[in-house]
């Protein structure tokens, strides 16, 4: 892979209809990084089944203010389950910020999970359980064998809308009308 070239750091992964694995059917994942070693990834629209954010804050034992809102905890993808991944905007100056976009970021380091327990952190941001994975040329290939549609990163889907419209959200946005996409693909 020609790094420069083809890299899908910054970009949607959308589901096809034909995918079978129960982990990324119907999801959007926002590829946080993409090298010729692999892909690192986190799904956008699966609200993780039964952890809360409190649970993860009582389990790190990191107090919350009084004030701030529950949120929900995302699935983010079947890798690394227990580990913890902040995809945020503004601020970037956590420790670890890994920038997706200019104006989009992946952090999971304890700072930026003080700072959201306090009400100070990010503004817009998912807290996901797990991640997303490839080997290298894994997506590539998935790709090729139209498991996915590419897109650029809309930041109003990733923070602005439900849970469970996103999916349809991001193929409107490509101008794709979900109900009439087909699994199958013409190579010629």
């Amino acid at each position: 892979m020609d790094e420069e070239a083809s890299s899908l750091k910054g970009q949607f992964l959308i589901a096809m209809p034909n995918m079978t694995d129960p982990n990324f059917s119907k999801t959007v994942v926002c590829i946080c990084e993409h090298t010729p070693q692999g892909a690192v990834g986190i799904v956008i629209n699966r609200p993780h089944p039964f952890v809360t954010d409190k649970d993860i804050f009582d389990e790190l034992q990191i107090e919350t203010s009084p004030n701030k809102a529950p949120f929900p905890v995302h699935s983010g993808g079947p890798v690394l389950p227990n580990e913890i991944f902040v995809l945020h905007g503004k601020p970037f100056g956590w420790k670890g910020c890994l920038m997706v976009t200019p104006s989009l970021a992946m952090s999971n380091t304890m700072d930026i999970l003080l700072e959201i327990a306090r009400g100070r952190g990010p503004k817009s941001y998912i807290l996901s359980l797990g991640c997303a994975g490839w080997g290298p040329g894994q997506l590539d290939d998935e790709i090729r064998e139209n498991v996915w549609l590419t897109s650029a990163v809309w930041e109003a889907i990733v923070f602005g809308i439900d849970n469970e419209d996103r999916w349809s959200a991001a193929l409107k946005k490509m101008g794709i009308d979900p109900l009439l996409l087909s699994a199958a693909a013409g190579h010629a």
